[in-house]
């Protein structure tokens, strides 16, 4: 899994004031949870941006104030307004301890359904799912080959060594929908039949 390197200082003070002051300066309050302790620290907004703006999960390697922590992105708090972030949550990684990621769907593939006509639909961009991060994969795999029209493909399906799915069971995530084409393709057909057996008939 990719990582993303961010630099923050540790906050002396925790409040509403002094985290609207961080806020006006451009820093992000933050709370590092998982560990021996919480940590609390801020970081500059725009260290966020390669976590945010990428259908990508990473994990974050945070230096505060030389203190050294891997940790993963848990929550961002934004201005119901501006979208700003006025607040994040990180979760320490440690080896053979368990986290929560959500993890980004990736097909493979060339559905059957779709060669014959079919749609496919991506139900769901991600998946919750829990387990060591050393078994966690940078996103979940769907080979679609033999998906034909009106199959799917649904979380319960899924199986990855160590890891547990926290999506319902039942949720689909991938789907081929039957087109208009491929409904009005054999009517169309069926209609012909009759014409042609009636030609013969009339040159007599």
């Amino acid at each position: 899994m990719k990582s993303v390197s961010m630099s923050g200082s540790l906050r002396a003070n925790v409040g509403k004031k002094d985290a609207k002051q961080l806020r006006n300066s451009g820093q992000v309050p933050c709370v590092l949870y998982g560990g021996e302790k919480q940590v609390t620290f801020s970081v500059d907004e725009r260290a966020f941006t390669p976590l945010v703006f990428t259908p990508e999960v990473h994990t974050v390697d945070l230096d505060l104030d030389g203190q050294k922590f891997q940790a993963i992105l848990q929550e961002l708090q934004t201005h119901p307004v501006t979208d700003k972030i006025i607040h994040a949550d990180f979760v320490q990684l440690i080896p053979g301890k368990s986290v929560t990621m959500n993890l980004p769907i990736k097909t493979v593939g060339n559905s059957a359904g779709v060669k014959a006509g079919g749609k496919l639909l991506k139900k769901l961009r991600k998946v919750a799912v829990r387990g060591p991060i050393e078994k966690m994969p940078e996103h979940i795999t769907i080979d679609i080959e033999n998906l034909n029209i009106g199959g799917a493909v649904l979380v319960r399906d899924l199986s990855y060594d160590g890891l547990t799915f926290l999506t319902p069971g039942n949720s689909t995530i991938v789907t081929v929908q039957v087109t208009r084409n491929v409904v009005e393709e054999p009517s169309a057909a069926a209609a012909a039949k009759p014409a042609a057996a009636a030609a013969p008939a009339a040159k007599k």
